[in-house]
């Protein structure tokens, strides 16, 4: 079935950076666009960047753009975001998806928090 696990989040202070990886599996990754996103306790999902599936075009939020870098190696069947000059509005739960995804299918996500 289709699985997504997200990893890499952490406390950081503000300025700091982070990777986070989004393992996926039980479809032809290769062939989906994927999508970050992020959400706030009690609020929707919020839509941070996407890539097309062979990575040749990236879209961000304007609060990330310039900051975050989203990336994928279809190899590995693994999406990446480079978070850079974190601020603590970063903090979030973060999650990946295929696009389409499929109906309530979504992975554990990853805390990030940005403290000092």
């Amino acid at each position: 079935q289709v699985q997504f696990a997200e990893s890499g989040g952490g406390l950081v202070q503000p300025g700091g950076s982070l990777r986070l990886s989004c393992a996926a599996s039980g479809f032809p990754f290769s062939s989906y666009p994927m999508s970050w996103y992020r959400q706030d306790p009690g609020k929707e999902r919020e839509l941070v960047a996407d890539i097309t599936s062979r990575g040749g075009t990236t879209n961000y939020a304007a609060s990330v753009k310039g900051r975050f870098n989203i990336s994928r190696d279809n190899p590995k069947n693994t999406m990446y975001l480079q978070m850079n000059s974190l601020k603590a509005d970063d903090t979030a739960v973060y999650y990946c998806n295929r696009q389409p995804g499929l109906q309530g299918v979504w992975g554990q996500g990853t805390q990030v928090t940005v403290s000092s």
